[in-house]
């Protein structure tokens, strides 16, 4: 028997491009899940309690976390750079409210362990991102609302460990994650559901910002999904990098996406255009030490990402105010 067989457990955001693989995998671990979310019914994985709630209100994250074992707190509000630029306060308010309200409900029905979905955003621009190295710096300026918002969940997590003895509170920061259940809106789409989208959907020549040289850090979400379930299970309460550690080129990542069409696609940089930071990427030291290391590699994720794409299309849609997913950061 695992730790999490015949645990109840709680996953917010359980529907979306990490919460999907999550459940799967705590329910073959044995777990009774709930799941809470703002998506329709009928997009609730099988074989859960799915309660559809707006986390906002404090009474609903006090209900959701009613008779739980652990949470997993997925819930955050994805989008691009452009629109958290527009709309900066539909990004830092639910996202500072939900952090809040869920880890304060959760202390007070006595949940036993918390993973709390931080982000790459909370860290200054630099080639590398050390985990000790968040607070004596300030989020990048392209993610000051988002990445702020994520570090006062993770300020919440350090003050009721101090003040409450509450030590099985679990950070994550995963990298750029890709994967099914992504967000596919080429205009508000990270990278390589972008590509994936533009890619399927026929555009030719395939055109890229910048030179293809910029170097970033991608991880599947099934990947980051056992991850978070390994930092639940032992206990860890300090914050955790999820990702390569290794990297990958802008360039690789267009061709891989190339690779896996049916016809032969010509693409196109647009040096024109920004390339961004040259070099983005996670220590992974901790998370090694903690006993996690992706096992997907990325040519393998995409091909995966993109047979799931031609089959269902976006499910996700553009809803950068559901409150669904996680990841706040940018892939550039």
């Amino acid at each position: 028997m695992g730790y999490f067989d015949g645990k109840n457990v709680l996953v917010t955001g359980g529907t979306g491009l990490i919460g999907r693989p999550l459940v799967e995998r705590l329910q073959s671990a044995g777990a009774k899940i709930r799941v809470v979310s703002l998506d329709d019914p009928s997009r609730a994985p099988e074989g859960v309690d799915f309660q559809r709630a707006d986390l906002r209100e404090f009474s609903s994250c006090v209900e959701a976390a009613k008779g739980m074992d652990v949470v997993f707190n997925l819930a955050g509000v994805k989008g691009s750079p452009a629109m958290a630029s527009r709309r900066p306060a539909s990004f830092l308010v639910p996202t500072i409210t939900f952090s809040y309200n869920m880890m304060e409900a959760a202390r007070r029905q006595g949940v036993e362990r918390y993973l709390y979905t931080s982000s790459v955003g909370v860290y200054a621009p630099a080639e590398h991102f050390r985990e000790d190295d968040v607070w004596s710096t300030f989020p990048s300026p392209n993610d000051r609302f988002a990445g702020w918002a994520k570090r006062m969940g993770e300020l919440q997590a350090e003050a009721y460990g101090i003040e409450y003895g509450w030590d099985k509170i679990s950070i994550a920061r995963p990298a750029n994650v890709y994967g099914p259940y992504d967000n596919f809106d080429p205009e508000n789409a990270m990278v390589i559901p972008s590509l994936i989208h533009r890619a399927l959907n026929g555009e030719s020549p395939l055109t890229v910002w910048g030179d293809g040289t910029p170097i970033r850090d991608f991880i599947h979400a099934r990947d980051v999904a056992r991850g978070m379930m390994i930092m639940v299970e032992n206990g860890v309460n300090e914050p955790v990098n999820m990702g390569s550690g290794t990297g990958v080129s802008i360039r690789s990542i267009a061709e891989a996406v190339v690779s896996n069409l049916q016809k032969e696609t010509e693409i196109v940089w647009d040096t024109s255009k920004p390339s961004g930071d040259r070099i983005r990427l996670m220590d992974t030291g901790r998370a090694e030490a903690h006993g996690f290391s992706p096992e997907i590699t990325l040519a393998e994720g995409i091909e995966e990402t993109m047979s799931w794409y031609a089959e269902h299309g976006d499910l996700s849609g553009s809803r950068y105010n559901a409150f669904t997913e996680s990841t706040l950061r940018p892939d550039g």
